[in-house]
């Protein structure tokens, strides 16, 4: 028996020997992939053009300074140089983060014009007209807080020239504080982030491996440990499509509670739920419906008719949070941008009508499903690899890493795309970096694209031959052509 014991242990030395030469086997050819890699990078023309773009001299005149554009704007200027423009029916933009606005099956009627008498030509008030703010509240009520003590009031409501605008007037209302925001994330973020000086910005990076998801008991961790004043996040994620509802977002609106930290949730894609079926369209989520008391929970709420109700050219968005957090943003609003056109205020009221919004989101929700189907279904047939199927939002994020050079990189594969009329938009730019202190290719998402499902299914089909076609340039074998 002792010496079938000495021989066990042998074996076992033997193979914890051979798991180490394998892991640092490994670990080198990693190494050497991401030094070829780099390597390359450094000579491609599109991370040079980057580069140059973002690295370009001030402008010509004393006491101004560069100011960088958000990666989608950056996308578009690219594609309108290759000849792109609006209405083109060779290009297929699956860039751009906006939804189709025409008719869809079974959706409500929509108004398409707009009259106003002579006092709607005067500035409307910064925090946006009462009957709006009654408006937004009322929808939040009825969708998430009935039955509930606490309720929503127009003093509750902030309305905003756009997404930005209620991001921006946000950030210059935030304290000396560390703000924590999770990686990847919406592209103007960065901006945002970097403008507004009272504040430091913490990144946190999540991995396809682990969903892109955060439990609410790891975001106490984060909180506690870096000691976070504000969280900022959009749920669901733009870009990764992942969602925090039902149970984890009750255990984030609690951590927020009992952590005096702030979350700012980005909510802008809320109808686009796709972790349901379809018998139950017509369902949203937001983190209102956890919301204990609407005046002292430190939980702001940023959304709009932007994405959910599919009239981007609008510009009427709005926050949601506690009166005194509106107050201080109607003060930075007088500063920054005066507030949101004032007829088109006026014109947003039949739009909030609770059944109005019910019966629109049922038709996007039946209308969008089948879109993304049909991508995701495109997708895995030329052999793209999607890590994380998206739970919520218009985007699929998709990895290049096992593609060929330069299809193996976001940037690469972004120009490639060009040349055959179709846009998308590199991951880098999710990679949101304030003041740029982190190294462009040291970024872990710099191996994805982001695909837009916004536009009509004949963008998302023309897009999905131009991908075909380029995998065929460079003798990509695909799991349809290998059957």
């Amino acid at each position: 028996s002792l010496c079938t014991t000495v021989t066990e242990k042998k074996k076992k030395i033997n193979t914890m020997a051979d798991s180490d030469s394998v892991s640092r086997f490994t670990k080198v050819v990693k190494t050497v992939v991401a030094l070829n890699r780099a390597s390359r990078e450094s000579e491609s023309a599109a991370h040079l053009r980057l580069r140059e773009q973002c690295d370009r001299p001030p402008p010509g005149m004393w006491g101004f300074t560069t100011v960088s554009q958000t990666g989608v704007i950056y996308v578009m200027g690219r594609a309108r140089e290759q000849g792109f423009y609006y209405g083109n029916e060779e290009w297929a933009n699956l860039g751009q983060g906006a939804p189709e606005v025409g008719k869809i099956p079974d959706a409500p009627p929509r108004p398409t014009t707009a009259t106003w008498d002579e006092w709607d030509n005067e500035y409307a008030p910064v925090a946006g007209i009462q009957p709006l703010r009654e408006a937004v509240a009322a929808l939040y009520n009825a969708r998430y807080r009935v039955g509930k003590k606490s309720q929503y009031t127009f003093k509750n409501v902030c309305i905003t020239p756009g997404g930005r605008a209620a991001l921006s007037r946000l950030a210059a209302a935030i304290g000396s504080c560390y703000v924590g925001y999770f990686l990847p994330e919406y592209t103007a973020y960065e901006q945002v982030l970097t403008v507004f000086k009272n504040f430091v910005p913490l990144p946190f990076p999540l991995h396809a491996e682990q969903g892109y998801n955060l439990s609410g008991e790891q975001l106490r961790a984060r909180i506690e440990d870096h000691g976070l004043g504000v969280v900022a996040l959009s749920n669901p994620c733009n870009p990764t499509g992942h969602l925090i509802e039902g149970e984890q977002l009750q255990e984030w609106v609690s951590a927020a509670r009992d952590t005096k930290c702030s979350i700012v949730f980005d909510e802008f894609y809320s109808s686009y739920i796709w972790s349901h079926g379809a018998e139950k369209d017509g369902r949203t989520v937001s983190s209102a419906a956890y919301i204990e008391d609407v005046n002292e929970d430190p939980i702001l709420i940023v959304d709009g008719l932007t994405k959910n109700w599919r009239v981007p050219g609008w510009r009427i968005c709005w926050a949601v949070g506690p009166e005194k957090v509106v107050e201080a943003m109607a003060s930075a609003g007088s500063f920054l941008e005066g507030g949101a056109n004032h007829p088109l205020q006026k014109a947003a009221l039949p739009l909030l009508d609770p059944e109005f919004a019910r019966q629109d989101t049922i038709a996007l929700q039946k209308h969008f499903r089948a879109k993304r189907a049909y991508v995701l279904k495109r997708l895995e047939e030329l052999g793209f690899s999607v890590p994380v199927q998206p739970m919520g939002t218009f985007y699929v994020w998709v990895n290049l890493e096992n593609l060929p050079y330069p299809l193996d990189n976001g940037l690469g594969f972004f120009e490639e795309g060009l040349k055959e009329r179709v846009i998308c938009v590199p991951g880098i730019f999710f990679d949101v970096n304030p003041g740029k202190r982190r190294e462009l290719f040291h970024s872990p998402y710099h191996h994805y694209v982001r695909l837009s499902l916004g536009p009509e299914l004949v963008q998302l089909e023309r897009g999905m031959a131009a991908f075909e076609r380029i995998l065929k340039k460079f003798q990509v074998a695909t799991p349809s052509n290998d059957a």
